[in-house]
């Protein structure tokens, strides 16, 4: 296996001024799982490329183990890049579809055989050997896709949006057993999803992109809980973390976030979530970040903890979801959703208060977005 290292990396298309990656400096570990996501046209796809020696470097180095491989042809790279779309041979079998690769290395016979039959003991496709892409679901079609990597036993795996294909159920199964095979194989994984559901749940690190730009680049839970600016705490989450204009106010030796949408309300803010960055903000205008699932009504038992923290708000539409239910609301002219219990009784046009959880909140800056609370 190997490390994959990042300095300073961009891509320009020729005809273009626009950066499509914009000097991208990021080092992957030796058998790390690291998801790239970001939203339709971020660079991500485009990253993987170069990496995987499809798309030219405009500018930068790139080292996979301690080669650079700027110059090196994609065939030359030692790397598996497994696609969105299988790309299996219609006309070959499972078994020759993940054979296939060693064939061209002239591989002997008994080597292949033994490799496959391995791979797909891995994998879980002895049955299915003898059967063509045709014959198989979407699932298996995958599978064979990611026999065929590993059976190179190749330095770095690739995979860009593997599972974008399939319907919900048969992804998240997949995610799983994803995750199981790189346990067993103990590989270096970069994987490309637009999901930020794939990214939380299946990477080590993750790397949030938006413009060419690298946002943040951390752990699932760090990227969720300390979101680096505006656009990492929106892209993460679903439903995203809502954003309601305030004004930050001073009373005493007691900070307060008051409502700055038409909307009168008045949040003070826990000692733990106050930095300098904060207080040098007093008196102006900020962005107060709160997820969903830390909007409450007053029946939740979390509420006795925080009962003089709620914002008055007005219920806009219910969506009950069975095990849970989302109330959208209006605070003012911001929106606001909350992930609450699935017996709360609401009804479009009532008064509601929401209480937020005042060591759950965040606070951004009003021009440069970034998160300046702890």
């Amino acid at each position: 296996m190997a490390e994959v290292r990042l300095e300073r990396i961009t891509k320009i298309y020729p005809g273009s001024d626009k950066h499509t990656v914009h000097e991208t400096s990021l080092t992957i570990r030796d058998k790390e799982f690291v998801v790239l996501v970001g939203p339709s046209g971020c660079g991500k796809s485009t990253l993987l490329r170069m990496i995987a020696g499809l798309e030219d470097i405009t500018s930068g180095l790139l080292y996979i183990g301690d080669r650079v491989v700027n110059d090196v042809s994609a065939k030359d790279r030692d790397i598996a890049m497994v696609f969105q779309n299988y790309a299996l041979y219609p006309h070959m079998t499972v078994y020759e579809n993940i054979a296939f690769s060693l064939r061209l290395r002239k591989v002997s016979n008994d080597e292949i055989d033994r490799k496959v039959r391995e791979v797909a003991g891995v994998l879980g496709l002895e049955q299915l050997l003898d059967r063509k892409p045709k014959a198989m679901s979407g699932g298996q079609r995958q599978r064979v896709a990611l026999g065929r990597a590993i059976v190179r036993q190749p330095k770095v795996f690739l995979m860009d949006e593997p599972l974008s294909n399939l319907d919900a159920k048969l992804r998240g199964q997949m995610r799983a057993e994803i995750l199981k095979l790189h346990k067993k194989i103990q590989n270096t994984i970069i994987y490309v999803t637009h999901d930020q559901v794939e990214a939380m749940t299946m990477g080590d690190r993750i790397v949030v992109l938006n413009g060419g730009f690298v946002q943040q680049a951390d752990t699932p839970n760090e990227v969720y809980n300390r979101p680096y600016n505006k656009f990492v705490a929106g892209f993460m989450g679903s439903p995203p973390m809502n954003f309601l204009k305030a004004k930050l106010v001073a009373s005493g030796d007691k900070l307060f976030l008051e409502g700055d949408s038409g909307s009168k309300w008045g949040l003070e803010i826990s000692e733990e979530k106050v930095t300098p960055e904060v207080k040098n903000l007093v008196n102006q205008s900020v962005i107060l970040g709160v997820r969903p699932e830390d909007v409450h009504d007053q029946s939740n038992p979390k509420v006795a903890s925080f009962p003089n923290s709620y914002i008055v708000s007005e219920v806009d539409l219910v969506e009950p979801l069975g095990a849970e239910l989302y109330a959208h609301l209006k605070v003012g002219s911001d929106p606001m959703i909350g992930r609450l219990g699935p017996n709360v009784l609401l009804q479009s046009g009532q008064s509601f208060k929401a209480y937020i959880d005042p060591l759950k909140i965040h606070i951004f800056h009003p021009e440069t977005e970034l998160r300046v609370s702890h």
